[in-house]
């Protein structure tokens, strides 16, 4: 997308795209062919997913969820709980990084339930979309069962970007309970760490991933939480987890880097580089490097 088709916050200095997005809200994406509609008719194994929209209702207000289910896919073992990117300040369940994906999981025999969160705009910060996650977790694992057949304990939980950093962050939490814990975990180009670049705790607050660490943690002191950034723990009680980086992506140092941990805590971890992939490369409908990355994902959640 050439830089004069982007939405006009994109084209903004952080605290001017808060701003922006917090008055005026996110823009429709602009690329066609990514509506439910299209993608059915583009993709016809799509065809037979039924999706049903949810509300999650929390004490913080509701939270919008969807669940994908393909009544005539031989079921291939679990489900799965699934958490968008956007930066923590943008992405939606229409967005191809939610709704195409969950859709092709549908379609593989892998019910999905797609949940949104509230977004660090207007004064939200950690743990506001934090615990809208953890509502839809607590959720899932009570409705799974009728909803998809799949009993609560082959729920698997994932996240892309910066739904991946709220992914991780459930997992961090539920490490306290493990009996709630996922079966298997996916974290797709997370950003794990409050400098993904770096993959530490340095903010440089000069740049655009620094702004929105410490716009998505509220304080310098949540930064070092391990409930908002995984990585700032060590990685213990965690199940097992495949985290997926791209090549070509300044936030692959932060999924290597807890990796590294994981396996230093003795994690059942795998760790795959989809080569000659940008991040948020599964937000490109049918890209081969998309469809790559969720068979392999697939691959993991049904092992």
């Amino acid at each position: 997308m050439a830089d004069d088709d982007l939405p006009p916050f994109r084209r903004m200095p952080v605290p001017e795209a808060l701003a922006w997005l917090a008055e005026h809200g996110e823009p429709v994406d602009p690329r066609p062919g990514i509506d439910t509609a299209s993608l059915r008719e583009r993709f016809p194994h799509l065809a037979a997913v039924r999706c049903d929209d949810a509300v999650i209702p929390t004490a913080d207000g509701p939270v919008a969820a969807r669940w994908y289910v393909d009544p005539t896919a031989a079921v291939a073992g679990p489900a799965f709980v699934w958490i968008h990117g956007g930066a923590f300040i943008g992405g939606h369940l229409d967005m191809p990084e939610a709704n195409w994906v969950s859709l092709e999981f549908a379609a593989r025999g892998v019910p999905v339930l797609s949940v949104d969160y509230r977004k660090c705009l207007g004064g939200v910060h950690h743990p506001a979309p934090a615990r809208d996650v953890a509502a839809a977790w607590a959720y899932a694992r009570a409705e799974v069962e009728a909803r998809t057949g799949v009993p609560a304990a082959r729920l698997c939980l994932g996240g892309a970007s910066a739904g991946g950093a709220l992914a991780g962050g459930l997992l961090q939490r539920l490490t306290a309970t493990p009996d709630a814990l996922p079966v298997r975990a996916v974290l797709v180009y997370p950003v794990l760490h409050p400098n993904g670049p770096a993959a530490n705790a340095d903010l440089d607050l000069d740049s655009p991933h620094g702004q929105l660490a410490l716009n998505y943690a509220g304080s310098e002191t949540a930064l070092r939480d391990p409930l908002a950034f995984a990585g700032m723990g060590d990685g213990a009680g965690f199940p097992p987890t495949l985290i997926v980086v791209c090549e070509h992506d300044d936030l692959r140092p932060s999924g290597e880097a807890f990796a590294r941990t994981l396996e230093t805590a003795g994690r059942e971890i795998e760790l795959y580089c989809e080569p000659g992939a940008a991040h948020a490369h599964i937000d490109q409908p049918g890209a081969d490097d998309a469809l790559r990355t969720l068979e392999r994902m697939r691959a993991w959640l049904c092992r």
